[in-house]
């Protein structure tokens, strides 16, 4: 057990006496003096002991999922040489402009959406239909940019949205006009897909907790207007478990500390998957945490309105034989530590008539990142 003591100089400066601040260290007596040091020297001997005990066992450090990781490191300016760190407004000034591919601002429902967009529906482009994605909490569209523009090569017109309260999109005060609740974000994506003049059916693709979720209950309640949907990792069982960060958003007082973490997305994405996120991509994701405590108050109050058990469970009965007879695809990242291959499977066995599954060796929560 390596550890390192860190022992404060008994020999102060003169200046240090001198200083008005600091004036009651005159009061220290010569037998704290002495106790202080026999502490200090028995500290040492025990932890001298369990070096001996154990050197080859590395040593705890509080803080290494940060400081280990490239990204985050990335995030809380820690380079080499501490003169050079930086502080919030020189990263902002560094990675306010990326993110932002194929994507403009849309008015809609009193909100202004960020929306992505790739391919046309010119029919003289020979266009092979319409492709709706949606992305999960705490994340966004981001995550979509490279399969729309392979669809897009391919013929497919295709569109991404920013759900309010994530990404580039607003950011709207719970009780202002938006409260976050399943049915709010139901009749908003209503009014976009008119905006956008998306004509029904198309497809849709959705992945991720809660707002995914959510994405998927919209379907059910709209079938005529899907053509073919496609799921990717997202909550599909009653038995699917909640990952921690809404189970601490949904803490008082815990809650309000822990959406307020600007690494929070790009952590969240590390953890349910196999790899460690480029530094250009965790920097978008961690943006919109990062320029204002707006998006992480708008998931603290998506994550307490939320019914992760209920909706799960409305997914597993809506999509069930009898219930559902349009296509399905589930393309499923098989090193997901959020959710495991056996709830696509189980929720396969529920309509096997209707849906296919694909699983994906080497993916994990988030597919579309990292393939």
């Amino acid at each position: 057990m390596a550890l390192a003591l860190a022992s404060p100089p008994l020999n102060f400066p003169a200046s240090y006496y001198s200083s008005a601040g600091n004036c009651c260290t005159t009061a220290v007596s010569a037998t704290n003096i002495k106790t202080t040091s026999r502490r200090l020297s028995l500290t040492r001997k025990l932890v001298a002991k369990a070096s001996e005990k154990d050197d080859e066992t590395p040593s705890f450090n509080p803080f290494g999922f940060v400081t280990d990781n490239p990204s985050s490191r990335s995030a809380i300016q820690l380079p080499e040489v501490p003169a050079e760190d930086g502080n919030v407004g020189q990263m902002l000034y560094r990675i306010e402009d990326k993110g932002k591919d194929y994507g403009s601002y849309i008015k809609s429902g009193g909100f202004r959406w960020f929306v992505r967009e790739t391919g046309s529906s010119d029919t003289r482009l020979g266009p092979r239909g319409t492709v709706v994605f949606l992305h999960g909490a705490p994340t966004q569209s981001y995550s979509y940019r490279v399969v729309m523009s392979q669809m897009a090569d391919a013929g497919f017109h295709c569109f991404a949205p920013d759900w309010i309260g994530f990404g580039f999109s607003d950011k709207p005060q719970a009780g202002y006009g938006f409260d976050y609740t399943e049915k709010e974000y139901h009749e908003q994506l209503d009014k976009l897909l008119d905006v956008l003049d998306i004509k029904s059916p198309f497809s849709l693709v959705v992945q991720g907790f809660l707002v995914g979720s959510y994405g998927l209950t919209w379907a059910l309640k709209n079938p005529s207007r899907i053509s073919k949907l496609v799921i990717l990792n997202t909550p599909l069982t009653a038995s699917s478990p909640i990952p921690g960060l809404f189970q601490q958003l949904r803490v008082p007082l815990l809650g309000e500390f822990t959406c307020q973490n600007a690494i929070m997305a790009e952590r969240f994405i590390e953890a349910g998957s196999a790899y460690v996120l480029k530094v250009e991509k965790a920097d978008v994701y961690r943006l919109p945490y990062l320029r204002s405590s707006g998006p992480g108050f708008a998931l603290l109050e998506a994550a307490k309105r939320a019914n992760f058990k209920g909706t799960s469970s409305q997914i597993a009965d809506g999509f069930a034989t009898g219930r559902w007879d349009t296509p399905i695809l589930v393309a499923w990242g098989i090193s997901d530590k959020y959710l495991s291959q056996s709830i696509a499977e189980e929720f396969q066995k529920g309509n096997p008539s209707a849906v296919t599954l694909k699983l994906i060796e080497g993916a994990g929560h988030m597919p579309q990142e990292d393939w």
